[in-house]
């Protein structure tokens, strides 16, 4: 009975040693050094967690973080810090981290496709010679995890639980690494643009920290003109045409006068057709002349690459996920959702949609292995915690989205405050041309254009994994870190 007692002891003792788990508040920090835009560059590389306290001071989430600071920076007041957020909800930081702004990026070939070996290499284009950088996975993101299996998830699962907990845990980082003097910009790509529309404006009325900077990178509606989070509607089907045309344009599928005319020269035509004469003839449903209605259907496929008979079949109201079926039917191909220059095979011709993302499952083939690579045996961090390229945070609490309207007050409140949208022309999941409507509807009086940049870029929706638009992305982002800073002490003043 007694060895029997022991054993059990000794099987419960192996199990308790053997749960998974990550310290509330750690930091590693490791030194390197690359090469940047032909020069070389010194810097830390400090990652870890940082914890979040509920009202009572006890921690109930581990944050993971990982952020690069230059060395050998004389007045680290002036110089600028970037925080930045992918987007899902539920996506770890490890997209722009590995591929974007940071010093390393993963091997693809020059088009953003899968390479083996997997593994990283240095970022010529990194942002680092002029600006630190701290990348944050939001709670069950990357490292990120709960601590206490008490609290609610509605605590960090929604919208604005996101923005309202993350807005402390930045007040509380900015003030471990003593930037409170430095100008502050964040970054955020697809979700993460909803997040930090959100957290401008939490920032500056809740924790009373003001920025120079938002950077939307393929950015989502924004609550703006939107139902559930998507336009729907003659709006939603003018905006998606200027896409299908970028993406029937790579692919070859336009006219031959189109074709032969470049992309911007296209889109333009097709951008002026969708806002100025498709919407109003949507908007007249069932209404509209037969003729009228022919013609709407011959001209959209003109501009999109498809059948005018099949644009009829659903009343000129085409569903993206049927035209990445439909564009390359025929070749026996679809197109990808976030990046249309991607293709996938599905087992039959036939059907409305897509049997999978292709973009999605090749960006996983070489994202995942490299982040494990890069936290072990580059930045010598150690856990046995499963990293979260797409987290559990479902059900997300979408409702009362108003980041968009949340940005527009935090730029009028702040004269120093400008955002920045980047975009690619071949994402088809937050398109170009949405992006565009976003701007032009954040600033219904027009008294704020000059603060709002639009850039686009010939990739998708991490249009920074093809090699030339990396080099170009990184480049706005320094002039636009240039721009809105002020220059010679000018006041925050209109």
């Amino acid at each position: 009975m007694k060895k029997k007692f022991i054993f059990i002891f000794i099987i419960l003792g192996i199990i308790k040693a053997q749960s998974v788990s990550i310290p509330g508040d750690t930091a590693i920090v490791t030194f390197h050094s690359t090469q940047i835009k032909n020069k070389k560059v010194n810097y830390s590389a400090t990652t870890g967690t940082q914890p979040v306290w509920d009202n009572d001071g006890k921690p109930i989430a581990a944050v993971h973080y990982t952020y690069y600071e230059r060395q050998n920076i004389s007045n680290r007041a002036s110089r600028p810090i970037l925080i930045s957020f992918n987007g899902g909800p539920g996506s770890g930081s490890v997209w722009m981290h590995l591929a974007y702004t940071g010093p390393m990026i993963l091997n693809v070939d020059d088009e953003g496709f899968p390479i083996q070996p997997y593994g990283v290499k240095n970022n010529p284009y990194s942002i680092l010679d002029i600006a630190d950088i701290v990348f944050v996975n939001p709670v069950n993101t990357g490292y990120s995890r709960i601590l206490d299996k008490k609290v609610k998830k509605e605590t960090f699962f929604g919208v604005n639980a996101d923005i309202k907990y993350l807005a402390e845990w930045i007040n509380t980082f900015i003030q471990r690494v003593n930037r409170w003097e430095s100008p502050k910009y964040l970054i955020g790509e697809s979700y993460g643009t909803t997040r930090v529309s959100g957290l401008a404006h939490a920032l500056q009325n809740r924790q009373w920290m003001y920025l120079n900077g938002v950077i939307l990178v393929s950015p989502t509606e924004l609550g703006i003109d939107s139902g559930a989070g998507r336009r729907a509607g003659p709006l939603g089907a003018s905006l998606r045409l200027p896409y299908f045309t970028a993406a029937a344009w790579y692919h070859k599928k336009l006219p031959k006068d189109l074709q032969a005319q470049d992309l911007l020269k296209v889109l333009q035509l097709s951008e002026d057709y969708s806002i100025n004469q498709l919407m109003p003839i949507l908007a007249k449903g069932g209404y509209v002349s037969s003729e009228t209605r022919d013609e709407a259907a011959e001209t959209m496929s003109r501009f999109s690459g498809i059948s005018k008979e099949s644009i009829l079949s659903y009343n000129l109201d085409v569903p993206t996920s049927f035209f990445w079926k439909e564009l390359l039917r025929e070749e026996g191909y679809t197109v990808g959702r976030l990046d249309s220059r991607y293709k996938g095979l599905d087992k039959t011709k036939g059907g409305e949609r897509p049997d999978f993302n292709s973009e999605l499952t090749s960006w996983l083939h070489s994202f995942t292995p490299a982040i494990n690579y890069y936290y072990k045996n580059v930045l010598k961090f150690e856990t046995d915690v499963k990293y979260n390229m797409f987290g559990p945070v479902r059900p997300w609490d979408r409702s009362n989205n108003n980041t968009g309207e949340n940005l527009r007050q935090a730029m009028a409140q702040n004269p120093y405050l400008h955002t920045m949208i980047q975009s690619g022309y071949y994402d088809g999941a937050t398109k170009y041309f949405d992006a565009k409507y976003t701007m032009w509807r954040l600033d219904p009086s027009g008294r704020m254009k000059d603060r709002l940049i639009f850039k686009g870029y010939r990739s998708g929706h991490m249009m920074y994994l093809r090699k030339e638009d990396l080099r170009k992305s990184n480049e706005d982002i320094r002039s636009f870190i240039v721009y809105s800073t002020p220059k010679n002490g000018a006041p925050a003043k209109y």
